[in-house]
């Protein structure tokens, strides 16, 4: 493992360099956004220094897709081959873990942008199975895009949404949609945090 540093926002990064191509690749910062480089050629001329056991996941780790490269995407609960696919068609990498504390064990110290809750069993809200990774701070909460997935929900429900401390409901059954589902749903969000920002920018003027 190797580990580098966002030159905007100085979020530290730990990356499987085995798994990088033999040649320069960019992907976003999953803080920031701003666009990195890798060199693996550049790499192996010395010696890759150890990442900090620190910032490796949690025992036990997620499961990640085999290219591990490049932001991730939190799949929390039941496992699922559409949800992953759904990750990957948004541009993520898929990491998986069961139980909702060891998500938020990894969540804090790697931050991914999106979450996926996948719960075995949807109970009423709050969902208790899914609350360490729900009930986060709002400072962290806002670093990500939270989304529930369930067969029993409508997507787009705004009111279910606020109920369960989401951002956004989808179902199951419309999950060949995610893309443009995801899409819209994400550019409603940055609009109404550009909104709230600008005014608590303007307040602190004042």
């Amino acid at each position: 493992m190797i580990k580098i540093v966002c030159t905007s926002c100085q979020k530290p990064l730990s990356l499987d360099e085995t798994k990088l191509p033999m040649k320069e690749v960019s992907f976003p910062c999953p803080v920031c956004k701003t666009k990195l480089t890798v060199d693996r050629r550049n790499l192996n001329a010395a010696p890759a220094p150890a990442a900090p056991a620190e910032i490796s996941p949690p025992a036990p780790s997620g499961e990640e897709e085999e290219e591990s490269f490049g932001a991730k995407a939190l799949l929390v609960g039941a496992d699922h081959p559409g949800l992953r696919q759904a990750a990957k068609l948004i541009g993520f990498v898929p990491v998986y873990f069961p139980a909702a504390q060891q998500a938020r064990d990894y969540f804090m110290q790697e931050f991914p942008p999106v979450i996926m809750l996948n719960p075995q069993q949807l109970t009423p809200p709050p969902l208790e199975a899914m609350q360490p990774i729900v009930s986060l701070a709002p400072v962290d909460r806002r670093k990500s895009f939270i989304i529930l997935f369930s067969e029993n929900l409508r997507t787009f429900d705004g009111n279910a949404a606020f109920l369960y401390g989401v951002n956004l409901i989808v179902s199951n059954k419309d999950l060949g949609s995610f893309q443009q589902i995801y899409r819209d749903a994400f550019g409603y969000h940055e609009r109404l945090y550009n909104s709230l920002h600008s005014v608590l920018k303007a307040m602190a003027t004042t």
